[in-house]
């Protein structure tokens, strides 16, 4: 049986994939520009936004003052996952406690004025499930459905592979799929590379889907960032990479543009308390360019978008 979630608006594998790319002709430099939804502190007081117009510099919007305050569950708002829905609608969701069961979920036509926050209780059902960590969502065009996917640890679940160190906690990811928010359907595993894992996130390439996700484990090779390829949205997913990102810096909360000819990966190098970069043609040969990134202080784990300049336009007048 489906979930149900009603809300005050709603919105109308393969390693043998080909050479990496985007679909669509980059929109021209005068048409977009790139927001950064991210939280601050431990997500006390909810969405914070950043915009650039070369996806490098990054200034704070509203004197980098909340957006929207957290209100349901746990009263959180981590891991900030914003996109905007083919009807123009933008969808947030989020990480609203430690240990809740289900994931927060928010929409909005300009990012201004928002719809009552819900909570989406996947793993209500699931008496021994311990989180429900950093969800994201993705417009899933064969389906035409909103794919939604998050980390749950259960400690009587893939009890081969946990480590000794992790506390006991050994994620895989887990999903739903949605047409109008408000019938989910039943959740399901959706990625098992046979190591614990957090913090995916779905991009499209030219012929397929790559997805980067957390190796969680504490223990080497760990902290760090891998891909998986599909060829649909919905998986099944391919064997994990090495990692791509920075040799024994811990990373996590990844998130992806496409600028021009490179796709640039962000991260959150929470140990060190800063962020980083990668960029890529390819998916194969990578560059360091955290060294050019400049970030609002105390930017925690979010997720990158391109918007029309009338979006952003609206924001800044919230100054």
């Amino acid at each position: 049986m489906k979930m149900r979630l009603f809300t005050t608006l709603t919105a109308g594998i393969l390693l043998g994939c080909a050479a990496f790319g985007q679909t669509a002709a980059p929109a021209k430099p005068d048409e977009r520009s790139y927001l950064f939804a991210s939280f601050r502190g431990n997500g006390e007081d909810g969405l914070h936004l950043a915009y650039s117009r070369d996806g490098l510099q990054w200034t704070p919007l509203k004197g980098d003052k909340s957006f929207l305050p957290p209100m349901v569950g746990g009263k959180l708002m981590r891991d900030p996952c914003l996109i905007q829905g083919p009807d123009g609608i933008f969808h947030l969701v989020w990480t609203t406690k430690w240990g809740d069961k289900g994931f927060g979920i928010a929409h909005s036509a300009y990012l201004i004025q928002w719809s009552t926050q819900e909570i989406v209780p996947v793993m209500k059902n699931e008496p021994t499930a311990r989180n429900c960590w950093a969800p994201e969502i993705t417009w899933d065009p064969d389906g035409k459905q909103y794919a939604i996917y998050w980390a749950t640890t259960f400690p009587d679940r893939f009890t081969e592979t946990a480590k000794d160190g992790d506390d006991g906690w050994n994620h895989r990811i887990y999903s739903t799929t949605t047409k109008d928010f408000k019938l989910f359907t039943p959740t399901r595993l959706f990625y098992d590379p046979g190591f614990n894992v957090i913090d995916s996130t779905i991009l499209r390439a030219r012929d397929c889907y790559v997805m980067i996700s957390k190796n969680e484990t504490r223990h080497p090779p760990a902290k760090n960032l891998h891909l998986a390829t599909s060829d649909k949205v919905t998986g099944p997913w391919s064997k994990a990479t090495e990692p791509f990102s920075p040799k024994d810096l811990w990373v996590e909360g990844a998130t992806a543009l496409k600028i021009g000819q490179f796709w640039y990966v962000y991260f959150d190098a929470y140990a060190t308390h800063r962020y980083g970069a990668m960029r890529t043609t390819d998916f194969k040969t990578w560059e360091d360019v955290s060294d050019k990134l400049a970030v609002p202080k105390g930017m925690r784990h979010g997720t990158v978008l391109a918007v029309k300049n009338d979006i952003l336009d609206r924001l800044l007048k919230q100054e």
